[in-house]
Formats: structure tokens, C-alpha cells, sequence
């Protein structure tokens, strides 16, 4: 344990050292964001920062995802460190002098600096890498922001060979405290699935409704009955988060629409109350539809599954932030939250973790911050040293040490 410590301040130390190498980086990604599978500019910056060093480069077929293995010097176990790499379709306003070039596209939920954090710990373990028994999987990935990036690079096979043994990664958040991790045993994200309800009606003229038959007041009594259905049927201690975030109808104010269409989502935290969810929601909207001479067509499209972290892992994330920070770096996360992750592909197949990486912009308070996926979201460049050093330090402690039993 003492071994680990060592090397953990070691990390911390060299992670400072890099850090105009880790922020020049971010930068560069921010500015220039990509959406979806196509992150090739974005993997081309990694590329260049990673030449010169001792990593074997594997690239997807189907994506512009990939894979850098680091070989010890001695054989041993495997361990997976991931970043993700894409943006999202939004404006940018935080005001920072390196907004992104790109109109409509935006890193609000800090895949920049997930990136950036995870070259620099390519870098700093392999300058390990005499030290180091076993190998250690870089994997950059796109396609995070509902593109399932993580499952185009496992369905090609990039994870079978070798196998990874363990995999980790990092989320940042503004909502905590700067330099500061948390994360959880069990399920730790939802699962989350995007619906679609269509009401069908008959159109007409807005003077005389008795005329027509109107889909716009049944939508709208669907989207209350779904969230009575919600907090009616659904077990308090099993969640479920289902909203209707999108109500489409009608061209003009005097016409009455022939349908009128929704859009959400369903989020729960197991398969059994999402079979239920899945269920009511169809139940809930063709019967409210029918209840009107409506009909009700709902189309409910499979998202990611429930992100789960491995008791043992989530113990030696805490295990290795207390040795690497202190006592009061960790904060254990009491509950699940209602975001979703592509890396539940990964930690469905192999024992892991996410874990969240403090960034509050300096000065301002946590609680009230501007979250991810806010157009003003900011975040504290120095928490990138905090987020390298513990990519390492899991790593090297779970290479030397596995997970306990």
C-alpha cells in the first residue's frame, strides 16, 4: 500500500508537470468539436500528441474510435482506461477565449477534457512502462452522445485481443467541488431509451372542433397521464423518470392538425421496472388516443442499458483517491443518477467503473454551477491534473494489486 502511495504522489507530480501539454490539448478539441461516430479530427489530434511514444494504435472500421496499447515490461493483467472524444449539436455562449469554430457544436459535457486527461496519462504511463507488469488499453471513443460508440468498438472486436481484465473512466462534472471524486457500488446510471407517440385525429377547421377530431388536447392528456401513470405504478425504491420533452403539431392558428407527435424519454435503473415502463407507456397512449376517436402509435427505441459499477472496483477508486489525494478528496455518492453512459457497454462485459471528476469553475459554487450540457458550461482546467494522476494510479494499482476479494 505504501508502494502505491509513492507512485500515486509521483503521478501527481508529473501530471502537474504536463498540464500546459493536457490544457493545449483540451483547447485544441474544444475549439474544433465533432458530433456522433465521425470524430476523425478530433482522433487525428490524438494521434499527433501520441506519436514518439511506445503504444501500438488500433483503429475502428466503423467508427473513428480507437485503441492504443501500452505492453509492460513483464506480463500481467489488463486494464482499460477510456475516454470519449465527440460533442453535442448546441450553441456555445461560456465565455471563454476558445469557444468553438463550429456552428451548432459544442463540448458542454467535457468529452474534451476526458480526452486530453486520458493522452496525458497514455504519456505518463509510458514512461512507466519499464515498471509496469501486464498492458494498459487506451480506449478513445466517439459517439458517446447517443451514437453508441463504446458498442460499434466492442461489436468489432477491439476489446477481445486481449481482453481487459478491469476498465475505468472518468466523467467530469461542474456540479462538484475541483478536484474532488465520487462515485458508487451498483448502479450508478440509468438506463435510458428515447420513445416516440404519434396521434393520429382528423383535421379541420379550428372554428368547428365538433367538425374534426383533435389530437392536440389527447397529446397533451397523454403527457399527464404518463407521469401519473409514473408515480402510480412504478416501485418509489426502483425509479423510473419518463418525460415528454418534445409536443409537435399543427401549422398555423386557425387548423386543426391530422396528428400531432411526441417525443421523450425513459430512464430506469432495472430491466424489470423498465419492462414496466415500456409497457405503460404504450398502454397509457393508445388508450387515451382510442378513449378519443384518436389512434395512438408509439415507437420506443432501445438507448443504453443501465451503467453498473463493480462493487470492488468502486472500492479501489476510493481506495486510491484517499492514498492519492486524502481523505476528504472522496465523496461517496449516496444515489444513482438519471444520466445515462455509453460505457455500460464496456462495464456489461468487463468488471469496472465510472467515476466522477469534480471541475467548478474557480469562484463560483458547485451547487449552482452550469451543468453539463449547459451552452455556458465551464470547467476548471487545473482539476485535468487531478483527473491524469488518478487515471494512472488506478491503473498501476490495479495492475500490481487486482481487486480485492
Amino acid at each position: 500500500m505504501a508502494d502505491t502511495a509513492t507512485a500515486s504522489s509521483e503521478f501527481v507530480r508529473a501530471a502537474m508537470a504536463l498540464q500546459p501539454e493536457t490544457i493545449a490539448l483540451r483547447r485544441a478539441i474544444h475549439q474544433e468539436p465533432e458530433i456522433g461516430l465521425n470524430t476523425s479530427k478530433t482522433l487525428a489530434k490524438v494521434k499527433a500528441a501520441l506519436k514518439g511514444f511506445p503504444l501500438t494504435l488500433r483503429e475502428a472500421r466503423s467508427c473513428a474510435g480507437m485503441i492504443a496499447v501500452l505492453e509492460g515490461a513483464k506480463p500481467g493483467r489488463t486494464v482499460l482506461l477510456r475516454g470519449d472524444m465527440d460533442a453535442l449539436p448546441m450553441p456555445e455562449e461560456a465565455p471563454v477565449d476558445f469557444r468553438s469554430k463550429v456552428q451548432g457544436a459544442m463540448h458542454a459535457c467535457g468529452h474534451d477534457a476526458h480526452t486530453a486527461m486520458l493522452v496525458s496519462a497514455a504519456k505518463l504511463l509510458c514512461a512507466r512502462r519499464d515498471q509496469i507488469a501486464g498492458r494498459v488499453l487506451f480506449m478513445f471513443q466517439p459517439g458517446e452522445e447517443g451514437y453508441h460508440g463504446a458498442r460499434f468498438m466492442l461489436d468489432e472486436g477491439l476489446l477481445d485481443d486481449p481482453k481487459p481484465d478491469a476498465a475505468f473512466a472518468i466523467h467530469i462534472t461542474p456540479n462538484m467541488p475541483m478536484g474532488s471524486f465520487s462515485t458508487r457500488a451498483g448502479p450508478l446510471l440509468a438506463s435510458a431509451h428515447e420513445f416516440e407517440i404519434v396521434v393520429r385525429g382528423k383535421g379541420g377547421h379550428a372554428s368547428m372542433p365538433h367538425q374534426a377530431i383533435d389530437p392536440t388536447p389527447v397529446a397533451c392528456e397523454i403527457a399527464l397521464a404518463l407521469h401519473a401513470f409514473t408515480t402510480r405504478r412504478v416501485n418509489v425504491f426502483d425509479p423510473a423518470v419518463v418525460t415528454v420533452s418534445s409536443i409537435i403539431g399543427g401549422t398555423t392558428g386557425n387548423v386543426i392538425p391530422e396528428t400531432v407527435r411526441m417525443l421523450g424519454t425513459l430512464r430506469t435503473f432495472s430491466e424489470a421496472t423498465s419492462e414496466i415502463v415500456h409497457d405503460g407507456v404504450r398502454r397509457v397512449a393508445e388508450n387515451v388516443a382510442r378513449a378519443h376517436d384518436c389512434v395512438g402509435e408509439v415507437e420506443i427505441r432501445p438507448g443504453f442499458p443501465v451503467t453498473v459499477n463493480d462493487p470492488r472496483a468502486a472500492a479501489l477508486i476510493e481506495a486510491t483517491v484517499r492514498a492519492e489525494f486524502g481523505q476528504a478528496a472522496y465523496f461517496p455518492m449516496p444515489s444513482p443518477a438519471m444520466g445515462s453512459e455509453d460505457f455500460s457497454y464496456v462495464l456489461q462485459r468487463t468488471p469496472g467503473a465510472m467515476y466522477f471528476l469534480g471541475v467548478c469553475p474557480e469562484g463560483q459554487d458547485f451547487m449552482v454551477a452550469c451543468p453539463c450540457h449547459s451552452t455556458k458550461m465551464e470547467l476548471n482546467e487545473a482539476a485535468m491534473a487531478h483527473g491524469v494522476a488518478l487515471h494512472c494510479a488506478v491503473a498501476e494499482r490495479f495492475l500490481k494489486e487486482g481487486f480485492a476479494s
